[in-house]
């Protein structure tokens, strides 16, 4: 093969291929070879041997596969350090996004330690930090607080109800029902994962956990205001709960109280100023500075030297109790309550993780699977649910770190699980004096990053209009209609654009490019020449029931051809045409009996009978029938004319017989000939039926309404990777309608799936072989031009004998 310049100029020669000549020379299995039966897959499934044991137990347990392997020497000291890192940032955020879930700050601490071990064991990331996170945060907080409202912890004095909230009962019953929810999805994810349905994620396309991700930031932001004014506005649940709870928050921002105000206003600006800092010394840093945990400390310093509890009221995160809690069987009876919630949480956080893992797995050239994921979370949501934990998936802040300092393992969990043990055990009364504010502020700052998500409006406004709809619509609905309202109707959403845009598809008519053996839609390519008498129709997507009806009609727009209202005119013309044929007939019958009633009365006058010559009586009919039926027997098809079959007897009796077809003026002789052939029918029989059965099939082109270039339709169906019932009834319909007026149709690029499920649904017939399918549409163009006759086709040479296209 020559090169000459950038450009390759080929020319191959071979046979035009359809459908039954491709498998003859392939020899494509049949479909039945290429199934394996349902008594082998149920063996198969059970047949236990080694390698498969082995291979069953390190995909169950994938610590089994790297920790053998794992260099103490070359991985040990950045998982330590990768390590302590993220265990530093555990504790501020574990207490600060416990305030999202409504719940005490040392439960943070819990959902920080215990998933995270259990994924160590059952996960296949190296890089994600399991824990706590803001969107799972707030998603958990709206079912406690809808469940366990402060309105039902209020102390009563007698039979006045105080002010006075039970706070210890309102967090136990709290945790109570995270615990629950909590276990639940982990539960679901376990069961997704084990019936291998791991790729459930996929439905959430990245608009819209981006979009749903900005408007879950939005819901913690309303969520910490009341810590970060010092106030206390009514909490609302369901639909417009963000509405109502930022409206009682205007209302009350004349109540501000301003010691809180001022300590939330001097944190957010540490941190903001801390972070800028930290981010432009990155690369000169080795580890991150941990600034939540030094604005912490810093806080919990002032504020107890300070005593701003007891000299400002400034509200903080009080006792904090050391040592490990007991598991606890959680509440079933609250699953009934949950489980839409809790389905919720386990789609979103499944969803965040494998993401995540995805990421850094490329990055890093290893693989993630996607059901062990799925199994790996929803085992770390169960366990720690029973140990009073919340809802847990990675963080990207935190997996961020964990990779970007060094960490090469999952033993760099370990490190980080052990700071938070720590701090349970020993540090967490330091804790107490804590002010609520500087967590609150530490959740302000984190969602920074959730906020300029916003940008993404500007880009898919650019790049995908359809996905800009799906980023709004996933946005509004989850700003009105709560979490897991917000997440089911986005999905839904996600899902109609999809079905519309399958619907909906481009339909083009395709051209050849000259020279090659491509053809693009004539449309969007000027040089693109369209093929003589040769329409080549194609569609963006697969053809199935939701569209079939669409794509019959796009099909008689770009062709030109309306089959339907051709086929209306036709029959109607046909059944004029019988009409006429029925009143030439009965005109017939009525001057044949007239004749009969002549011939009898001029018997009754001669007293002998003449003698009458055939070829004298058939010229007087003749002349009769000129003379009086001239516009019936110039009919076009299947012209009826009345001749007398024997002369007239003397009892006045004559026989008169039908005769279908021929001239008039031809019939002198050749009368006998046709009546000893059978083509009569006497006076007496059936008429009616011999007409009908005699009529000729009336063509279009004879009717003359339409005329048309095409004589061959390709439909290219090389998109189609599927094909129901419908389409299959469809396109046949396709195939019988254009044949009525001489129209051929051929499909060509049809998938081995799509040719075995037309088989299958009974397509082919003896009129549909596969000869009407071909390999490409170039060869199906080769075989219309040869098949229809015709005669030049640019840059083409073409061997009718042969049928062997050779490309220039």
């Amino acid at each position: 093969m020559d090169y000459p310049g950038k450009s390759g100029v080929y020319k191959v020669e071979r046979e035009v291929l359809d459908e039954q000549r491709l498998e003859e020379l392939t020899q494509r299995k049949a479909y039945a070879d290429n199934q394996t039966s349902l008594t082998e897959q149920l063996k198969g499934s059970l047949r236990c041997t080694l390698p498969r044991l082995k291979h069953t137990v390190l995909s169950s347990l994938p610590v089994l596969y790297w920790l053998p392997k794992y260099s103490v020497w070359d991985y040990g000291m950045p998982d330590l350090i990768s390590g302590i890192s993220v265990g530093i940032m555990h504790l501020p955020q574990g207490m600060a996004y416990a305030l999202l879930a409504s719940l005490p700050p040392v439960f943070g601490l819990y959902t920080s330690l215990y998933p995270a071990f259990i994924y160590i064991f059952f996960g296949t990331s190296r890089h994600i930090s399991i824990g706590t996170f803001t969107v799972l945060s707030i998603m958990v907080g709206s079912v406690t607080e809808r469940l366990a409202p402060d309105m039902d912890f209020l102390k009563q004095n007698g039979t006045n109800v105080t002010a006075e909230l039970d706070i210890t009962a309102r967090d136990s019953y709290r945790v109570q029902v995270a615990a629950a929810t909590t276990v639940l999805a982990g539960l679901i994810q376990v069961v997704l994962g084990l019936v291998k349905f791991g790729f459930v994620g996929t439905y959430l396309s990245e608009p819209l956990v981006r979009a749903y991700t900005t408007a879950a930031a939005a819901h913690a932001v309303v969520a910490q205001l009341k810590y970060i004014f010092g106030i206390s506005p009514t909490r609302v649940s369901g639909p417009l709960s963000l509405v109502y709870t930022l409206k009682d928050v205007c209302s009350l921002l004349a109540h501000t109280h301003l010691p809180t105000l001022v300590v939330s206003a001097v944190s957010m600006v540490f941190l903001i100023a801390a972070k800028e800092l930290n981010s432009f010394l990155n690369r000169k840093l080795p580890v991150p500075v941990p600034v939540e945990l030094i604005t912490i400390v810093a806080g919990t310093l002032i504020s107890s030297y300070a005593n701003l509890n007891g000299n400002y009221t400034v509200s903080v995160v009080g006792e904090i109790p050391s040592g490990l809690l007991p598991p606890s069987v959680p509440d079933v009876s609250l699953f009934g309550e949950v489980v839409g919630d809790a389905f919720a949480l386990a789609i979103v956080g499944y969803a965040i993780s494998i993401s995540l893992g995805k990421t850094f797995a490329l990055k890093h050239g290893y693989k993630v699977d996607s059901n062990q994921e799925l199994v790996a979370l929803g085992l770390s949501n169960t366990v720690g649910g029973f140990f009073q934990c919340y809802a847990v998936c990675p963080s990207m802040s935190r997996s961020l770190i964990q990779e970007t300092t060094g960490g090469k393992t999952q033993m760099a969990s370990v490190a980080s699980t052990l700071v938070v043990l720590v701090t349970i055990l020993k540090l967490g009364p330091l804790f107490q004096e804590l002010p609520k504010a500087i967590l609150a502020a530490i959740v302000f700052v984190n969602l920074k990053g959730m906020f300029k998500q916003y940008s993404d409006i500007a880009t898919l406004w650019k790049s995908s209009k359809i996905d800009l709809v799906v980023w709004l619509v996933t946005w509004v609905s989850t700003m009105l209609f709560n979490l897991d309202l917000g997440l089911a109707a986005s999905i839904i959403f996600a899902l109609l654009t999809v079905i519309f845009r399958t619907q909906m598809p481009t339909y083009s008519v395709l051209g050849n490019v000259p020279g090659t053996e491509l053809y693009v839609d004539i449309e969007t390519h000027t040089e693109a020449k369209e093929v003589p008498g040769v329409t080549i129709f194609r569609s963006s997507a697969t053809v199935y029931f939701a569209n079939a009806e669409l794509y019959l009609e796009a099909l008689k727009r770009k062709s030109g051809l309306d089959i339907s209202k051709m086929m209306i005119y036709k029959r109607r013309q046909e059944a004029k045409q019988k009409r006429r044929e029925r009143r030439a007939e009965r005109q017939a019958k009525r001057r044949a009996k007239r004749e009969q009633i002549r011939a009898q009365k001029a018997a009754r006058h001669l007293s002998a009978a003449p003698v009458i010559s055939v070829e004298e009586e058939a010229g007087r009919w003749a002349d009769t029938c000129m003379d009086e039926g001239q516009d019936w027997t110039e009919r076009e098809n299947s012209t009826v004319f009345v001749i007398p079959a024997s002369l007239q007897t003397p009892d006045g009796q004559c026989r008169w017989e039908y005769l279908k077809g021929g001239d008039p003026d031809s019939t002198s002789l050749g009368w006998m000939s046709e009546l000893q052939d059978g083509d009569t029918t006497t006076l007496g029989s059936s008429s009616d039926d011999t007409l009908s059965r005699d009529l000729e099939r009336v063509s279009l082109g004879s009717l003359g309404k339409w005329t048309w270039d095409i004589h061959s339709i390709i439909i290219d169906l090389s998109t189609a990777n599927f094909i129901d019932t419908v389409a299959i009834k469809t396109i046949k319909n396709i195939f019988l309608d254009f044949s009525e007026i001489d129209v051929d149709i051929y499909l060509a690029g049809c998938q081995a799936l799509v040719v075995e499920q037309l088989e299958r649904g009974f397509f082919f017939s003896e009129m549909i072989t596969k000869r009407r399918l071909f390999a490409s549409v170039h060869d199906a163009v080769l075989y219309c031009l040869n098949h229809r006759g015709a005669t030049s086709f640019p840059r083409y040479e073409l061997s009718v004998d042969t049928y062997v296209g050779t490309k220039l």
